[in-house]
C-alpha cells in the first residue's frame, strides 16, 4: 500500500465538503456532557479560553463567550459553527475563535449573527487523548442567544509569503507542554489562529484535487518548488511550512469542489476558519472558494531505448486485481506503451490476486487472471506481447488490502530479453547465489524470493529476484515493495520530531536485500544488478543508506537535480517512495522519473513510474570492445 494509506479508515459523504469534514473532524470529548442549564461568568472572552498554549487553561469549565458567527458546518455527523471575537486582545499567541460542537444537528444560527454562547470547554484529540495528533479547543453542550444579525465578519488573516515562519516546530518535545511561539514556528503560528478566519489569494496548488475533496496550496511560492509547480520534500528538517490544506464548507450542490492538478492556481480569494485535521494538519475550511486556473501541466513521455540499451522500469499499479474495471487496465497499459515506450523489463508492485480484496480469506492467491488481463491490455494499446513471472504468496501473509494477497512481479518483452527459468521458487523457498564454472553468479531458483521467512518480511511483500539475459549478458533484477509508513507519527503532530516507528522494519528489509546484493557481488564483482520498486522511504533515509553504503549500489534518484527528486505527492509534498538502484558495472546509464500520475486529478495510479536505460557489463575484454566500437565504429 502507499504511505499513510487512509483508504480503509476514512469514510466520506458525497453530499458536500462539509460532510467530508464531518466524518473526521471534531467530536464530543469523553469528559464533555451536554449542559442542560449551563451557568458561567459573562466576562470571559474567547482568547481567555484559548490561552497561550495548545490546551485551554479552562478545559472542563463552563464558560460564556461573545462573538460573531463566521461559518457553519451544516452537513455530516459533526455539525456546529465557528464563533470569533471581533475585539481581540493584543497577544499574538491567543486565538480569538472557537468551534461550537452541535452533534449531528444543524445549529440554528446564521453567519453574521452576534451571539453569546455558553458551553463546556473541551479538547478534542483525534484517535483519543493518547494519540500523537494535536487537539482542537471547542465548546460542547452549548446554548446561545442571538443578540443581532447581519454583522460584518472579523477581517481574515491574510497569508502572504512572509506570514508563516520558515521553521516547522521546536526541535524536540511535546508541543502541548510549551507556550506558543507564533513568530518562530509554523505549527505554533497555525495553532495561534485556530478557528479564526484566514485567507489566501492567487495561491499556487501543490497537490492534485484528491479523492477526499481537498487541495493543498503553498503560501510560500518560492519555497522548494519543483519545475512542475509542486514543493519537494528534501529532508526531515526541511518541512514545507507554506503548505496549507483547503476543504470546503460550501455544499457541493451549490459549488462543486474544483478539479485541479499540481501547478494550477487557486485564483481570487479563498477564505474561511482554520481547523486541525489529522489527515493533513491545519486546514482552511472555505466559505469563500477561488477559481482554479490551469497551469497547463502535461504528462511526460520518456524516450525509446536504443537497440543496444536494456530498459528496466518500475511501476506501482495501485492494487490492480482481476476484478478491476477494464478502464484501469487500459489506463495503466497506455502508460506502459505510450509514456514508458514499452520497456524491456517492468517490475510491478501492488499486483493483487484474481479476486482482489473481494475474496478476503477465501484461499485464492493466484494472480494469473490479473496479469493476463494486463498483458492483453498492453498488447491492445500497441505494445509488445509481454510475458510475466511472479510467485504466489501464502494467503493473508503479505500485507496490503485484506484478501488482496498483494505481491511484486516482472513483465518482460521476450523479443528483447530472455528470462532464465530455474524451477523450485515458491512462497517460502529462499533464493541462493551460486557460482558457475566460468566464475559468474547465477540464481539457485529463478524467479525466487529473497529470504522470505525472515522476520523482516512479516506481513509485508517479499522481494522477488529474476535472472535475465540481454544480448548474451546476464542481469539480476530485484523487485521490491517495502513495508508502508503506516503507524508513524504525523509531521504536524504534537510530538517533535515525530517517531517513525515503521522505519524499523524497512531498515531490516534493506539489510536483507543488501545482503543478497553482497552475495551476488562476492561471486561476481562486476555483476549487473538492478534493485527497483516502491521502497516506501526517502532518498535521505537510513533505508536507502543501507542499500547504498560503500558504493554497492547507486541510488539513481540522487543523480537528478534536487527539485526533480520525487515520484509521489502526499499531503502536498512531492517526495520519493519509488527507487531504482544499480551496480556500478552498468554503463551509459540514463534514468528518468516519468511524471504521469501523482500530480494529476485523473490518474491510473498514485505513483509515477521510473525507468533506467543502460548497457550491461559483459566482462573486462568485451566491455573494452564495446567502448571501442561505440567510440570509433559508428
Amino acid at each position: 500500500m502507499t504511505a499513510f494509506s487512509r483508504r480503509a479508515t476514512r469514510v466520506v459523504s458525497a453530499l458536500s465538503a462539509t460532510a467530508v469534514a464531518g466524518s473526521l473532524a471534531l467530536g464530543t470529548p469523553a469528559s464533555a456532557e451536554p449542559q442542560s442549564t449551563p451557568q458561567a461568568a459573562d466576562d470571559t472572552r474567547i482568547h481567555d479560553v484559548q490561552g497561550t498554549g495548545r490546551l485551554s487553561p479552562m478545559d472542563g469549565e463552563t464558560v460564556t463567550v461573545p462573538g460573531v458567527v463566521t461559518a457553519k458546518r451544516q452537513f455530516g455527523s459533526v455539525r456546529g459553527f465557528w464563533v470569533q471575537d471581533p475585539r481581540p486582545d493584543d497577544d499574538p499567541r491567543t486565538s480569538e475563535a472557537l468551534f461550537v460542537y452541535n452533534g449531528d444537528e444543524t445549529p440554528d444560527v446564521a453567519v453574521g449573527d452576534e451571539v453569546s454562547v455558553t458551553g463546556e470547554v473541551g479538547e478534542y484529540r483525534p484517535q483519543g487523548q493518547d494519540s500523537a495528533y494535536q487537539s482542537s479547543t471547542q465548546l460542547t453542550g452549548a446554548e446561545w442567544t442571538v443578540d443581532s444579525s447581519g454583522n460584518e465578519l472579523p477581517e481574515a488573516v491574510e497569508l502572504t509569503p512572509d506570514t508563516v515562519p520558515e521553521t516547522l516546530a521546536p526541535e524536540e518535545g511535546n508541543l502541548d507542554e510549551l507556550e506558543l511561539r507564533p513568530d518562530k514556528y509554523a505549527l505554533d503560528f497555525w495553532e495561534s489562529h485556530e478557528g479564526e478566519r484566514i485567507s489566501v489569494a492567487d495561491a499556487p496548488l501543490v497537490s492534485r484535487s484528491t479523492d477526499y475533496n481537498e487541495l493543498y496550496v503553498t503560501t510560500k511560492p518560492g519555497q522548494n518548488r519543483t519545475p512542475r509547480g509542486g514543493v519537494v520534500y528534501g529532508g526531515y528538517d526541511e518541512g514545507n511550512t507554506g503548505r496549507l490544506k483547503i476543504e470546503s464548507l460550501i455544499p457541493f450542490s451549490e459549488r462543486p469542489f474544483p478539479t485541479a492538478n499540481v501547478g494550477d492556481t487557486l485564483t481570487g480569494t479563498t477564505a474561511g476558519p482554520l481547523e486541525y485535521d489529522r489527515f493533513g494538519g491545519y486546514t482552511l475550511q472555505a466559505t469563500e472558494l477561488g477559481e482554479v486556473e490551469s497551469g497547463g501541466l502535461e504528462r511526460e513521455t520518456t524516450r525509446k531505448q536504443h537497440p543496444s540499451e536494456l530498459s528496466v522500469a518500475t511501476y506501482n499499479v495501485e492494487n490492480l486485481s482481476g476484478v478491476d474495471e477494464q478502464a484501469k487496465f487500459d489506463d495503466l497499459a497506455g502508460g506502459i506503451v505510450d509514456r514508458l515506450r514499452s520497456p524491456d523489463i517492468v517490475t510491478l508492485e501492488e499486483i493483487q490476486d484474481n479476486n482482489g480484496a473481494d475474496g478476503n480469506g477465501d484461499g485464492v492467491v493466484a494472480a494469473d487472471e490479473t496479469l493476463d488481463r494486463f498483458v492483453e491490455a498492453i498488447e491492445a494499446a500497441g505494445g509488445p506481447t509481454y510475458e510475466y513471472r511472479q510467485i504466489d504468496p501464502q494467503d493473508l501473509t503479505d500485507g496490503g488490502q485484506p484478501g488482496g494477497n498483494i505481491r511484486v512481479g516482472f513483465l518482460f518483452n521476450p523479443e528483447r530479453v530472455s528470462f532464465v527459468d530455474r524451477e523450485g521458487g515458491d512462497a517460502t523457498t529462499a533464493v541462493d547465489v551460486e557460482k558457475t564454472r566460468r566464475g559468474t553468479a547465477k540464481l539457485s531458483v529463478s524467479p525466487g524470493r529473497i529470504d522470505p521467512q525472515h522476520e523482516a518480511w512479516d506481513d509485508s511483500r517479499k522481494p522477488l529476484v529474476g535472472e535475465f539475459e540481454f544480448r548474451g549478458r546476464t542481469v539480476f533484477v530485484v523487485a521490491n515493495h517495502f513495508a508502508s509508513k503506516g503507524g508513524d507519527e504525523p509531521t504536524h503532530g504534537r510530538f517533535q520530531p515525530p517517531t517513525r516507528s515503521s522505519e524499523e522494519q524497512r531498515h531490516k528489509q534493506a539489510e536483507v536485500v543488501r545482503g543478497f546484493v553482497d552475495d551476488v557481488q562476492r561471486v561476481q564483482p562486476n555483476a549487473n544488478v538492478v534493485v527497483a520498486g516502491d521502497l516506501n522511504d526517502f532518498q535521505f533515509s537510513e533505508t536507502l543508506g543501507t542499500l547504498t553504503e560503500g558504493g554497492a549500489l547507486t541510488s539513481l534518484i540522487d543523480t537528478l537535480p534536487p527539485g526533480e527528486q520525487y515520484s509521489y505527492v502526499y499531503e502536498g509534498n512531492s517526495q520519493v517512495l519509488d527507487h531504482i538502484l544499480v551496480s556500478d558495472s552498468l554503463r551509459r546509464v540514463d534514468y528518468d522519473v516519468v511524471h504521469i500520475n501523482a500530480e494529476f486529478a485523473e490518474q491510473a495510479s498514485d505513483h509515477d513510474p521510473q525507468i533506467v536505460r543502460f548497457t550491461p557489463s559483459a566482462g573486462h575484454f568485451l566491455d573494452y570492445w564495446d567502448w571501442f566500437w561505440s567510440r570509433f565504429g559508428r
